[in-house]
């Protein structure tokens, strides 16, 4: 499933998204797992945006010893069941992750090439996250978040993705126009009737140019990327 995405700009998010970030932090302009990367949270159309890091469970709060699992995407049949999700989705804690492009591994070659998928303008859009809140050591509150993701078998373009024979996944692209019907939704039973597929018909994909591509600084990013 998608473990890497680019972020938007401060601009994008005050003027497409309408979600200003309150500090001046800045944050690299791909994410992976751990990176911080602009979450959107609202209520009544009021909406600003956080930043957290890309894991419902980052690594500076995984149990001592603890060996790591993957966080950062919940799949739309579990996340109310699963420890790591059920409590912030029955609480409601519903966010969006901007951004201007994901990226999926694609195996029609025989190998796995890194594809890029984004609107077909090629405009910022939001996908469907969940997010929670960590107490830090120093009094401070910090952020997480985790994308949804529902499955793909019959999506005529996310079915592309994803080794030969595993069940297709795909993250949820919210229409412009649900945005804050999404962000103000408490209803566990209601939030997840947004979780459909967005129309194939204004996505466009393709190779990712190399020059696009920048390697992960951690290691298990790549093994996380290939692996699924």
């Amino acid at each position: 499933m998608c473990v890497n995405f680019i972020t938007p700009t401060s601009q994008q998010l005050r003027s497409h998204f309408k979600a200003p970030l309150q500090t001046s932090a800045e944050w690299k302009s791909e994410c992976w797992q751990d990176y911080a990367a602009p979450i959107i949270i609202g209520e009544k159309g009021h909406r600003q945006s956080l930043l957290g890091s890309y894991s419902m469970i980052p690594k500076n709060h995984m149990p001592p010893n603890a060996k790591r699992f993957s966080t950062m995407n919940a799949r739309a049949e579990t996340v109310g069941t699963l420890r790591s999700y059920a409590k912030h989705w029955q609480d409601g804690l519903l966010c969006l992750v901007p951004m201007t492009a994901y990226f999926e591994p694609n195996y029609e070659s025989g190998k796995a090439e890194r594809w890029k998928i984004c609107m077909a303008d090629e405009s910022p859009f939001a996908v469907a996250a969940l997010y929670r809140t960590w107490a830090e050591p120093d009094g401070s509150t910090s952020y997480s978040f985790t994308q949804l993701t529902i499955n793909a078998d019959d999506d005529p373009m996310m079915k592309r993705f994803h080794k030969p024979n595993e069940e297709k996944r795909s993250l949820v692209i919210l229409p412009e126009d649900v945005y804050d019907d999404w962000l103000d939704c408490r209803s566990p039973i209601m939030a997840k009737s947004f979780l459909k597929h967005y129309p194939a018909g204004l996505l466009t994909t393709y190779v990712a140019q190399k020059e696009v591509m920048i390697k992960p600084k951690v290691a298990t990013n790549l093994e996380l990327f290939l692996s699924h």
